[in-house]
Formats: C-alpha cells, structure tokens, sequence
C-alpha cells in the first residue's frame, strides 16, 4: 500500500556520512527519514579506514617480528601467515562496530529508516517502492565505488577492488597494484608485510595528494621493504593465462610484462548518483567533473533544498571528516545558517609506515599562495630521543608560518603523525603563534617534543629569545 512521509530530513545513503548527518539533525529535535539499498553502514564499514586499520594492525605484528633482532630480540622461526584468521580478525572489527550503525540503533534514536532504492521524482520528492518521501531538506550520502579503468583483458581475469579484497582469505604470490593513492598504497603495505610480493603502478606520482618531501620519505621506506613502485607507468592490457596473470605495463614509454598472481584495481572512485534521477531534482553535476556534483561553499547542490556529503560530494572517505560535513549541512539546512567547506581544514592522514598526515595548507600549496610571504620550519625524527629509542628516525615535522606567526599549514611523516597533526590543528583553529609551542610541556622522551623544538626554532627566528636576553641583562644591572 502506498504512503506519504513528510520529515525535516531525508538522508539518501545510511553509511557513515549519512548517519553522522541523522544523528546531527536529531539532536535537534528533526523528524528523520533514512534510505538504504544495502546494509546500513554501507561500503564504509565493509572496507573503509577501519577495515584497512584492522588490516595494517594484524600486518604490523608481522613486521615487528622482522625488524625485532635491531632491538638484540630474535623470534626463533619467521612468522607464519595465515590470511583465513587475518580475514577473521577484520571481520570481527568489523562486527564490532556495525552496531552503531545498524537498524536497532537508528530506531533507537528515532530515525526511520526505509529500505530501497531512492530516486526524485519531482524537486521536493523521492520515491522508495510504494513510498513517496518529501522533505523540507534532502542530504544525499550515497557513497562512491571503483571505476574501473578501460584495461584489455581486465575482465577476463579475477581481480580484487578495495571493496573485495577484505574478502581474501589466500595468500597472494605476486599482488600488481593498480593505483598508488592512499588506499592503493596502504594495502600494498599490509599485504607485502604478510609475506606477498607487491608492485605498485602509478600513471603520475605516488601519494600525488601529499607534499612531495613528506611523500618521499614514506616511499623509501615502502621501497625499503621490498615494494616495488612504477611512477609515472600504467597498466595497459592484463593478459589471461594457464597459470597466473601477465599485467603488461608502461613505464616511460618502456614496455614490460610483469608475472602476478592477483591484480588490485585501486584507482579513481566514482559517486553512486546513477539510480537518483537528478534531472527530476533539477540537480546538476560538475561542469569540470560530469561524475560528480555541482555544490556550493555550503555544499548545497542547485537544488536548494537537496545538499551533498562524503563521496558522493566528492571527499575522500575520511571517517573524521563525517563529523564535520554533517555539522556543517544540518547548520545550514535546517538552520539556514551561513557555513564554509574548507577541505584544507580537514586532517588528511595516510596509514603508510611511517604514516603521513597534514592539516592546513601544504608547503606547495602556501607558495602557491603567498609566494614568499611565509616561512617553513622542519624538526627531524633522527633528533628526537623518542623516535631514536624506537629506531623510527625516520621521520620529519614541518610548519608553515605566516608573517604574523600564524600556522598555515602542517605535515608530518612520522610514527604518531595523526597525533601531532591534531595538536597542530587546535593550534590552527586557535590562531596561536607558532612560537607559543615552545611553551607545550612535553614529557621527555615523547614524540611531542618535536613540536616544541618547532616552536623554539619560530622564537629563535623572530628574535624573542634575544629580547629576553637583554631584558635579563637589564634585570641583572639594575640588581
């Protein structure tokens, strides 16, 4: 039997961003209505951050079991892999957590979930089936998926994406890695300390998001521990054999066959929009992006009541970042208030080792910006106590500083790099001198210290040591 709901708030898409948006807008006191195809939780909690956390854990204990005779421990045999109980270890991560996005608990919260495939019919309308839902505001949270690239052969072949390959539960002899993005590159860690062979292919530059230097270190590492990385390469027909794979590569116009047992597609996502029908909405897409969303500052599409978030607003599937998009479209959607998307703003953390993570604006992009109006300060793990204890000198933290001492930006390339990037973020958000962190009391030895030492070289720069300097000498006259 047909029926109408009329709520403040529909969110099309219950994964992580969507339901960080319900649960935004009940806080309020909205009436919500939530539509999902799938299981609630979506591909973000099957294979997003927290499968890949789960992932690089169970391949870290690996890895400490090989690096462990530089610390005078030797394990008297190698470690033994057994991907059936890697797989089992993600799964119940995974299981652990679906509760807090599943049905039970959106009831509980009073958000009414309806199950089926969404699409408008009319600017202020969708229909779900036999359910016709018309809301004050529309959020679509609808999430993205691999594209897969036109590569010969690539069909004719088992391949894995990052939505299946959590599935595996065999080792892979020889894993070709399409694609040296975050995720690429961060599955290609885990599965080379679980004892396969990686090569990764790049038609650009590895970590291309990231600043060159940070990206630099977090590659020799990768490259130290045996993962082979093809720059400005790609992959151009996958052939289909007896035994094995042939994946056919271009590497600067040199052509090469390489011998794999398994290919990871890991390159560029693409929104979920199709079954939507925006024409109906009047939405229109990117002219520079036909794949994704025309929006504005506030993330609104052309369609004022319908807004965007997550991948299908063209993020990256960042799970800190759902917080404040959702924050940021329920104050303007059903406050009517003036809001700003400043992706810069946004924590960007790359789970290589050592991990890489920025806030602000990178050091590229602060040239861009203001030529030579700022300075950048650097401190080295090698310098730190902490990091020499536990042989992670590789490393470095750099500060970009205005004129006025305000931080423009952050990045770290280090063990605790999440970390020290959210310390430097309050700072950001909190307009303080960068020379203010040479007072952080930082316990001794901690990887915190390195801030300070940042914030010392900043004082030392701008002469404020030196005006204490006279005025003790002064003090020291005077009596």
């Amino acid at each position: 039997m047909a029926r109408a709901v009329t709520p403040d708030l529909c969110v099309i898409g219950a994964g992580a961003s969507g339901v960080a948006v319900a649960e935004a807008a009940r806080r309020l006191g909205a009436s919500v209505v939530m539509v999902e195809k799938g299981t609630p939780g979506g591909s973000s909690l099957r294979s997003g951050a927290l499968a890949l956390r789960a992932l690089a854990a169970a391949a870290e204990r690996s890895a400490v079991a090989i690096s462990s005779p530089a610390f005078g421990v030797y394990p008297e045999e190698a470690p033994k892999v057994s991907f059936r109980k890697v797989h089992d270890h993600i799964a119940e991560v995974i299981a652990q957590t679906a509760p807090q996005t599943g049905a039970a608990r959106l009831a509980a919260l009073g958000i009414e979930l309806i199950r089926g495939t969404a699409g408008f019919v009319d600017p202020k309308t969708i229909r779900v089936g036999d359910t016709r839902v018309s809301a004050r505001r529309f959020v679509i949270a609808t999430g993205a998926r691999t594209a897969l690239p036109d590569i010969p052969g690539l069909l004719a072949v088992p391949y894995f994406t990052p939505e299946t390959i959590f599935d595996n539960t065999r080792k892979l002899t020889h894993l070709v890695v399409a694609g040296a993005g975050p995720m690429g590159l961060e599955l290609a860690l885990s599965y080379n300390r679980l004892g396969c062979q990686v090569t990764l292919v790049e038609p650009g530059r590895a970590l291309a998001h990231v600043d060159p230097e940070l990206a630099e270190i977090a590659l020799r590492r990768l490259r130290d521990e045996g993962v082979t990385v093809h720059e400005e390469s790609a992959v151009v027909a996958i052939e289909a054999r007896a035994q094995g794979i042939g994946v056919v590569i271009r590497a600067r116009s040199e052509p090469m066959t390489l011998d794999a047992s398994h290919v990871l597609v890991a390159t560029t996502r693409t929104a979920n929009l199709e079954d939507l029908n925006l024409d109906a909405a009047r939405i229109r897409r990117s002219k520079s992006d036909p794949g994704s969303l025309s929006l504005n500052q506030s993330l609104r599409t052309t369609n004022p009541r319908v807004f965007a978030v997550g991948e299908a607003a063209g993020h990256a599937p960042l799970p800190h970042l759902s917080a404040l998009e959702a924050d940021l479209v329920v104050r303007a959607a059903l406050l009517g208030q003036q809001t700003r998307y400043d992706p810069a703003a946004v924590p960007r953390l790359t789970l290589t080792d050592p991990p890489v993570a920025e806030i602000g604006l990178s050091e590229p992009m602060t040239r861009a910006r203001f030529k030579t109006g700022f300075k950048v300060y650097r401190a080295g793990y090698a310098e730190n106590d902490a990091a020499r204890a536990d042989r992670r000198g590789m490393g470095l933290v750099k500060l970009m500083v205005g004129r006025s001492g305000k931080i423009l930006g952050a990045g770290v390339v280090g063990a605790g790099a999440g970390e020290l990037v959210a310390l430097l973020g309050l700072a950001i958000a909190r307009n303080l001198d960068a020379a203010l962190l040479a007072e952080l009391s930082a316990p001794h030895p901690s990887y915190a210290d390195l801030l300070r030492a940042l914030g010392e070289q900043v004082a030392a720069d701008r002469g404020l040591n030196h005006r204490l300097q006279r005025r003790f000498a002064l003090n020291r006259l005077l009596g």
